[in-house]
């Protein structure tokens, strides 16, 4: 665990003695050379792994530098110490989405090579106790049900194509992640919540999109889930969406999710403002109105962040 101290403060209040200071003050040197050193070792890591790949700029090549940066940085993390911890997680991190870019490229973006790179994130994850990862994996296994990002010049693109299929399989990762983590070490219950958390903004993602589009299930009919064409409106979806959202922030109140509050109440005014719009348009008037509201949603926000969760900490 990390603290981070004043310690010429704590001296002067009286906290620690002239001897502790002087400790801690030794011990910090230590730390933040340690840290330069794993730093600058890193970089040099990522230089040779860029220089690699320009010589040779295959989609192999990309998975055999992941193979060995992440067994490099899983010796390190587990044969150096503590001191290595952060070259180790630099090794892990680069070497496992070199593997995943590498398989991608390699399946041409078929459904086998992002179920590949969820699990290997996965396992790379858990191993190195990396949120990280475990973050990749779930986004990965979104994009075998059609979710997906693009940028074109000046724009970018949010694509979900199964709006139901993603809003009810992410609820399910999400409730499942959320439990294991209640049963697990601390280390592991970082890296759950991290899986929960990806999820649920997953499921508002879906909520979203469904809530501007409707959802046909053409990939539940590929499947032979349904033997024809089914239509979900925009209204289920913008309705199960408010729904959820305030059951949600309700809950998250009870049981002091100070994170889970936020996102409720952002993609709360994000679900209002899509709807708002798409009902009203954007004249002086709508969009005066709107900026009202979102200052009385932020100051709102911002009043039961400080002073609710303050009192119950």
């Amino acid at each position: 665990m990390k603290v981070l101290l004043d310690l010429d403060e704590l001296r002067q209040a009286g906290e620690i003695d002239e001897a502790e200071y002087e400790k801690l003050k030794r011990l910090s040197k230590r730390s933040v050379g340690s840290l330069a050193f794993s730093i600058l070792i890193g970089f040099g890591v990522v230089a040779v792994t860029v220089s690699l790949m320009a010589l040779v700029p295959t989609p192999v090549t990309a998975i055999a530098l992941g193979i060995a940066l992440a067994a490099l940085g899983l010796w390190a993390q587990h044969g150096l110490g503590d001191d290595w911890r952060l070259f180790a997680q630099i090794c892990i991190v680069l070497g496992a989405l070199l593997f995943a870019g590498g398989v991608v490229m390699e399946g041409k973006g078929s459904v086998a090579s992002f179920l590949i790179v969820a699990a290997v994130l996965t396992a790379g994850g858990l191993v190195a106790q990396n949120s990280l990862l475990i973050a990749g994996a779930v986004l990965a296994l979104a994009s075998c049900i059609g979710v997906r990002t693009a940028y074109f010049h000046a724009a970018y693109l949010l694509g979900v194509q199964e709006p139901a299929l993603t809003v009810v399989a992410f609820s399910v990762l999400a409730l499942v992640a959320y439990q294991v983590s209640l049963r697990v070490a601390p280390a592991y219950e970082r890296v759950a919540l991290m899986a929960a958390r990806v999820s649920v903004l997953l499921v508002n993602l879906g909520f979203w999109v469904g809530s501007l589009w409707g959802d046909r299930l053409m990939q539940l009919k590929q499947l032979g889930v349904v033997s024809k064409e089914v239509m979900i409106g925009r209204a289920p979806f913008g309705i199960l969406w408010a729904v959820a959202l305030i059951g949600v922030a309700i809950w998250a109140v009870r049981a002091n999710r100070r994170w889970v509050v936020n996102v409720a109440a952002i993609f709360g005014a994000i679900h209002f403002y899509t709807q708002w719009f798409e009902r009203f348009g954007a004249d002086p008037i709508t969009v005066f109105l709107a900026g009202l509201l979102a200052l009385a949603i932020a100051l709102g926000l911002w009043h039961f962040n400080k002073y609710y969760f303050a009192a119950r900490s």
